[in-house]
């Protein structure tokens, strides 16, 4: 299998996936089961993550999932994603819900979130992936803005690090 040395974000993205609310998602406050819009968000960004690389990918991590407000009974979520930025073996997925009522169509941006997704090659051993190509004005944003949040990534883990080497002494 040959695998592209570069991609488009839109070659990879997933637009508008819809999933219709029913009772049985719902928490006991009448709202949508947080999990099962996490759940749903990693399958979708797994999708993404393996469709840019062209390997089996892993979720590594997950980064600021904020739920900004309630999706009910009747509404449609509806999410996206995309690829924002690849590194060498790993790459970060933004992903984003909306809450749509079904008869109006208006739409409620309710999370936003970024996943991180590490490609595997033989030995199931991280394997290189293929450069994303920012287009558009929002998605070279989104590709600079990719880069702070792993930059913040390593200071955190480094961070965690020395903690832990201090308590062992």
């Amino acid at each position: 299998m040959t695998i592209p040395k570069s991609r488009g974000i839109e070659e990879t993205a997933v637009n508008d996936y819809c999933y219709r609310i029913f009772p049985n998602d719902l928490n006991s406050k009448g709202t949508v089961f947080g999990g099962l819009i996490m759940a749903t968000l990693d399958r979708i960004a797994h999708v993404v993550a393996e469709r840019h690389s062209g390997r089996i990918c892993v979720t590594a991590s997950v980064d600021a999932m904020h739920f900004l407000a309630p999706a009910g009974r009747g509404e449609n979520l509806i999410y996206k994603a995309s690829i924002n930025k690849a590194w060498r073996s790993s790459m970060e997925i933004g992903v984003k819900v909306l809450a749509e009522d079904a008869h109006s169509m208006d739409r409620t941006h309710i999370l936003s979130a970024y996943f991180t997704f590490v490609a595997l090659g033989e030995n199931d051993k991280p394997t290189s992936v293929p450069e994303v190509i920012p287009k558009t004005k929002i998605q070279k944003r989104r590709y600079k803005e990719a880069e702070l949040r792993r930059k913040y990534r390593l200071q955190i883990a480094e961070e965690k690090k020395k903690l832990r080497l201090e308590e062992d002494d």
